[in-house]
């Protein structure tokens, strides 16, 4: 969970209570040598933070690999004390600016609600840490958040990962290098693809963790709303979060840039003029879901590019098979031809049917999507001082601004337009 505040004046209060420790800030070491260890400070203690803790965890005593858990945070003491205990962690804090000025910290990974994300990776960049940054990078309503974040990371020389893990897949830089640099679909004209599961997350897959939590000294109420706006306590809105539009925004934040990123990357496309999304709360109607649990959307590119993106969270059947739970294959279609994969194992290059078409291609798959290598991009980049990973900021940005403009879209029962000028989203 988040440790920070958003509104002014918690804000402002919370900014002058760390500033001591703000100023103690230093950048993290650089050009470090191959045994030289890292040290990983987690900002969130939830379910996805435990798994990346056990990643870190298994990186450091199984595989050898010269990195350490050395710090968490999380604003409810006792799932902090927990995870503290259960992987080894020497250190905790209740607020992540005190994990920040951390010295032993040079990696920072950040686990807690959307609408957290944004603001702690902006401060984690700030402090000269680099970050492993969950997704979504931000809340679907918080626009300018993301181009402050993207811009904040572009000044710096800090690295970014976005923790879409499918990007550890090789299918996809393999694909890219075949559209991008060989050329073999010729011109990009089509990308499709989704994302199904069936179960309702925030309901069953997020339980409370204690019935009888209450704000107090080990649990602060206040920094898990920080820009959200003010509600009174519940132990649903805590525990059970992706549920509530205030902090989520359901499949189309939640799972669709494991689907999209890749597709984005590959097409080499920017930021699009149009996005059309359609959606809603189809099968999980109950009182406290507020999110949609289907959306699908059109999104129209300057490049004369089309990307189709359909999914729902109340049937998990694909009509091609997985590569990634829950995630439709893509079609990457051009003016020769369009690059599928054939049952997990090759690219399948399938020319268009004109006289004189390229010729059908299959290129062997390298390697399968791994977490644990996601990781290992990263922190091999912390170390070479190389900003672009396998997920990087400009990319996200990219991503997220589809998204955004879908779930605003769907909010408002409008379209959403893309000004490249101002970089600004308009609806009508």
């Amino acid at each position: 969970m988040s440790s920070d505040h958003r509104s002014p004046r918690a804000t402002r209060r919370r900014f002058l209570q760390g500033a001591a420790a703000m100023a103690a800030f230093s950048v993290s070491r650089v050009g470090l040598g191959a045994n030289e260890r890292l040290g990983v400070g987690f900002i969130g203690a939830g379910g996805r933070a435990s798994a990346h803790m056990r990643i870190i965890r298994s990186l450091s005593d199984r595989e050898k690999y010269p990195v350490d858990p050395v710090a968490a945070c999380d604003i409810y003491r006792p799932r902090l004390e927990q995870r503290m205990k259960a992987f080894g962690i020497p250190k905790g804090y209740d607020d992540h600016r005190k994990l920040l000025a951390d010295p032993k910290v040079d990696v920072v990974c950040i686990a807690t609600p959307d609408h957290h994300h944004g603001y702690q990776a902006i401060d984690a960049i700030e402090a000269g840490k680099d970050v492993y940054c969950e997704k979504p990078v931000t809340h679907w309503r918080q626009f300018d958040l993301t181009k402050k974040l993207a811009e904040t990371v572009a000044k710096s020389d800090r690295v970014f990962q976005l923790g879409t893990q499918a990007m550890s897949d090789s299918v996809w830089h393999q694909m890219k290098k075949l559209v991008q640099k060989d050329g073999l679909i010729g011109r990009p004209l089509f990308g499709e693809t989704g994302f199904f599961r069936i179960g309702d997350w925030g309901e069953r897959g997020m339980r409370v963790d204690d019935p009888k939590a209450r704000p107090g000294k080990d649990l602060d109420w206040e920094a898990f709303l920080g820009d959200a706006p003010k509600r009174p306590f519940s132990v649903d809105r805590l525990f059970r979060w992706r549920l509530f539009e205030d902090y989520a925004g359901g499949p189309v934040t939640d799972l669709y840039p494991h689907c999209l990123t890749q597709v984005v990357d590959i097409l080499g496309v920017g930021f699009p003029d149009v996005v059309v999304a359609t959606g809603g709360i189809h099968r999980y109607t109950y009182e406290l879901r507020e999110v949609p649990d289907t959306c699908s959307l059109l999104a129209e590119y300057p490049e004369k590019v089309t990307i189709s993106l359909v999914g729902t969270q109340a049937n998990d059947h694909n009509l091609t098979q997985n590569r990634g739970a829950g995630a439709r294959q893509p079609a990457i279609r051009g003016w020769d031809g369009t690059l599928t994969i054939d049952k997990n194992k090759e690219i399948l290059f399938t020319p268009v049917r004109v006289k004189g078409a390229k010729k059908p291609q299959r290129i062997p798959i390298e390697r399968p999507e791994n977490t644990p290598n996601h990781w290992k991009n990263l922190l091999d980049c912390c170390r070479s001082r190389t900003k672009q990973t396998w997920s990087p900021m400009d990319l996200a940005f990219r991503v997220q601004t589809v998204l955004q403009m879908a779930a605003l879209g769907v909010k408002q029962g409008k379209i959403a337009r893309f000004n490249a000028k101002t970089c600004e989203i308009g609806l009508a």
